[in-house]
């Protein structure tokens, strides 16, 4: 009978950390990794293509393809609360960076609507006029890549000459202060 509970006992202790590592294995981007290889659809709207570098020719593209240094990307949702009220701070980061003229062109943000449709997207980015480009994951696909992360969630990737790329910066939450997320972005990019 004790045989048996201990045999028992070992096989919920190993079921147990099985699905902890299952689940660990799947969490969001850890700092110094690469992001997950996902691809996005070109912007239609041509200033959007220009920010982000593309031309007509581009169809679609994948986070390390752009030209640029830094890539912020914000992971959200239309119904989330907390990436309604962060929105006009996202936004204000932009204007930081686009008025600076030592990081405007090296310092590019994207968001992903994590299960938004392309009209949900749209009406968020009308709705709370995001002046960069959204991109919608209906089938949460991408956002499963990224481990299934709760919003608002920001992920900043830092090129690298050689083609590589790494993650610098992993983390939920509201930014709350653009100035203070700029510093943040500036010093864990080691940007110049």
């Amino acid at each position: 009978m004790a045989e048996k509970r201990w045999k028992d006992l070992l096989i919920g202790c190993l079921a147990a950390a099985l699905l902890a590592s299952s689940v660990w294995a799947g969490g969001p981007p850890a700092v110094g990794e690469k992001i997950p290889e996902f691809t996005l659809p070109a912007p239609k709207d041509s200033s959007e293509r220009g920010y982000l570098g593309l031309t007509f020719l581009n169809r679609s593209f994948r986070i390390p393809e752009l030209k640029t240094e830094v890539v912020i990307l914000q992971v959200f949702s239309m119904y989330c609360p907390y990436c309604q009220a962060d929105a006009p701070h996202v936004n204000a980061l932009y204007q930081l960076i686009e008025k600076n003229e030592k990081f405007k062109g090296k310092i590019k943000i994207l968001g992903l609507g994590a299960g938004n449709s392309d009209f949900e997207v749209a009406t968020f980015k009308k709705r709370y006029e995001v002046p960069f480009p959204l991109f919608s994951d209906r089938d949460f696909r991408i956002h499963k890549l990224l481990g299934e992360v709760r919003t608002p969630y920001f992920i900043g990737i830092r090129k690298f000459p050689d083609g590589s790329h790494r993650v610098f910066l992993s983390r939920l939450g509201m930014i709350n202060s653009a100035e203070a997320f700029l510093t943040e972005i500036i010093k864990l990019a080691e940007l110049k």
